[in-house]
């Protein structure tokens, strides 16, 4: 079967919380029974009721699946790319790539794991060449494999083409089924790889010409990249709903995710690739042309929320700032008295220094994270309660004993990793615990490129605000209105996607439409 328990109790952690949630494990067994491994069963369910697994190392958060990273024009084009993958790597976390092009021929490098860890001397000594593309993926469960690693690289009768992608298509397994039935062979379950197949398969007479030819038939979510012998291609969506930046290095054109990647490699940031743009960069230069459908802009504000790193510039605003703004706003909605402001780090600092600086309420780390600690972790064998949570978190006794605390964090999935907060801060001697939420609650799955479980596993879709709390154990529960939020970040209601907080969608939505979550999903249990 090629796959080993230890890396099946890692693809099956996102798996635990809603089990634990529901109160049984028929999710854990389906799993290992499509595995044959019914007799492992027992031991995944003990570890979940101990709360000690080491399936519970990854915290109860939202997550981006990717980010991308190109550079046209540089002698040192594969470092500097991965150095762009290394400022980027909170984006993904579970494999990365680069293709680079040294005008005649493309070469790859794949990995798991983290960009520090995946690329040596050797490796980025084989991608030779003045331009590449690079890829850090994320991915919730299913196919742990290099197979899904980007960027991909096929070559066809356009020549050699690799691709990059930053998002979601929601409607990509019915193309792939109709794609199969016309004899295409797919080695990954991404739907990344449908693209590629279309561009391909086009009889366009050029790469340039079939990408968009390809596109202007695809729904969904996509900054993507492509890298042919002698050109980068940059694209997104014509509603805009995934980040994507164009900066320059010298006369080196640099494209990313994130502009804190350009600040690494001393890249100036120039604008954003706007919604429906298409750049090609060849050895005459940049060229700039819109041949998607124009659609009324969605850009997800989630990035502002809790996945760009606070000193990017994610649709021209900064990612700080609105942080910042949603703490301020946060206090004013969501009052408390109390003596101490704690941030849940990394996510709700910047939030929390905004409500502290509006309140006057003192702010304080009272949580400390260890930020060396892997995805597993061997557990201990005498029972410690949320074993998951204290190797990532613990609390400063001496500041929070006795104090009335307000928390701040950005977000709650499942409410199981809050609980276990809540649970450790009053075991510290917290007097009391109120919880703020520097967003709204999350009631509907994204269908754009984030790592959202089903509606059924949010625990605001199924719960109200008082229940919540209930659940988990907090002396009080607050969250940031919708209003509040937007406008914090400072972009218009009209050019915003917040469907996950308010299942207004942007797109069509059918019974055929996949989440990033559903198609890992699928991937495990068919494996």
């Amino acid at each position: 079967m090629g796959l080993s328990f230890s890396r099946y109790k890692r693809a099956m952690r996102f798996m635990i919380p809603k089990a634990e949630y529901f109160g049984y494990h028929h999710e854990v067994y389906y799993g290992l029974k499509a595995l044959g491994m019914r007799s492992k069963l027992r031991t995944v369910i003990r570890n979940d009721r101990d709360e000690d697994s080491s399936l519970e190392i990854t915290l109860d958060k939202f997550r981006d699946e990717c980010g991308v990273f190109g550079i046209y024009g540089h002698a040192d084009a594969a470092r500097l790319t991965y150095l762009g993958l290394y400022a980027l790597q909170h984006r993904g976390q579970e494999s990365c790539g680069i293709v680079s092009s040294n005008g005649s021929e493309l070469r790859q490098e794949r990995a798991m794991g983290h960009v520090a860890d995946a690329f040596d001397q050797a490796a980025l000594d084989r991608l030779t060449g003045a331009n590449a593309i690079g890829h850090v993926r994320y991915s919730t469960a299913g196919e742990v494999s290099i197979r899904e690693a980007q960027p991909f690289l096929v070559t066809c009768q356009h020549g050699q083409i690799a691709v990059c992608h930053n998002g979601n298509l929601p409607f990509a397994r019915e193309e792939r089924r109709k794609l199969e039935r016309e004899g295409a062979i797919f080695s990954a379950t991404s739907d990344t790889e449908v693209i590629l197949h279309g561009v391909a398969r086009s009889k366009a007479s050029s790469v340039r010409e079939s990408i968009p030819e390809v596109l202007r038939n695809t729904e969904g979510a996509f900054s993507m990249l492509f890298l042919t012998p002698s050109e980068l291609i940059a694209i997104r969506d014509p509603r805009g709903f995934r980040p994507l930046a164009l900066g320059r290095l010298g006369d080196a054109w640099v494209v990313a995710s994130e502009t804190c990647a350009f600040d690494l490699i001393d890249a100036q940031y120039v604008r954003d690739v706007e919604p429906g743009e298409m750049l090609v960069i060849d050895q005459d230069g940049l060229r700039s042309s819109h041949p998607l459908e124009a659609q009324k802009p969605s850009m997800c504000l989630f990035e502002h929320v809790y996945f760009a790193r606070p000193d990017s510039l994610i649709y021209g605003h900064s990612v700080n700032e609105s942080r910042h703004k949603m703490g301020k706003r946060l206090a004013i909605e969501q009052p408390a008295e109390a003596d101490l402001v704690v941030p849940v780090p990394d996510s709700g600092t910047v939030a929390a220094i905004g409500y502290s600086a509006q309140s006057k309420i003192s702010f304080r780390f009272g949580l400390v994270r260890n930020h060396y600690v892997g995805r597993t972790f061997i557990e201990p064998r005498q029972s410690i309660r949320s074993f998951g949570v204290r190797i990532k978190l613990n609390p400063v006794r001496h500041l929070i004993e006795g104090k009335r605390v307000v928390l701040i964090d950005d977000s709650i999935v499942r409410g199981t990793t809050s609980k276990k907060i809540v649970r450790m801060v009053r075991e510290a001697g917290a007097k009391e615990i109120h919880l703020r939420i520097s967003c709204p609650p999350t009631i509907s799955p994204c269908y754009y490129g984030i790592d959202t479980p089903n509606k059924a596993d949010l625990i605001a879709a199924q719960m109200s605000v008082d229940e919540i709390c209930k659940f988990i154990e907090a002396d009080s529960l607050g969250y940031l209105s919708l209003e509040g939020m937007i406008n914090a970040i400072g972009i218009s209601p009209e050019s915003s996607c917040v469907a996950c907080w308010n299942e207004k969608y942007p797109t069509r939505i059918t019974g055929d439409a996949e989440t990033m979550w559903e198609r890992d999903h699928e991937a495990v249990t068919a494996e």
